[in-house]
């Protein structure tokens, strides 16, 4: 009951009105990095349905889907998209003398954890969706690939 009211108080004064601020500063560096991880995706599917449709090859095509089934371990092509939530350490630095946050790298971390979960959940997807069809005549598979891929991008 004595800490209750001082602490609601500072947090009222001090904190609350930056709130709104903060996440929004936050959400940049967030937003911009799962967005990366969207175009990555599309990047990697569209590769599958081009080298199809050059090669019509299905044991080839299996392979290609295996390999996407793997991307989020990757750590080279995951890079980039690591990379744009980096930029959260130099804003966190920010807020860790006004506010004192701590364990910057643990946020960053955290976040890249997320990233690599949604690409894991976004490969799974796909694959779960578009192996019914692999057997499907290979005129109508590049097409279906490109569905697959829009149904899991919304």
């Amino acid at each position: 009951a004595t800490v209750s009211e001082p602490a609601q108080k500072c947090c009222t004064e001090n904190i609350q009105p930056f709130l709104a601020s903060i996440l929004e500063e936050l959400m940049g560096p967030v937003s911009s990095g799962f967005t990366e991880v969207r175009s990555l995706f599309d990047k990697e599917v569209n590769e599958i349905i081009q080298n199809f449709q050059k090669t019509n090859d299905t044991t080839k095509l299996k392979e290609n889907v295996d390999q996407l089934m793997k991307l989020p371990f990757n750590s080279v092509k995951m890079e980039p998209c690591y990379l744009k939530v980096n930029l959260l350490q130099e804003l966190l630095q920010d807020l860790k003398s006004r506010f004192k946050v701590y364990h910057i790298d643990f946020v960053v971390q955290r976040t890249q954890n997320f990233m690599q979960e949604l690409m894991e959940n976004a490969v799974y997807t796909f694959e779960q969706l578009f192996s019914p069809s692999r057997q499907a005549d290979s005129a109508k598979i590049a097409t279906t690939i490109e569905k697959v891929k829009l149904r899991v991008l919304k």
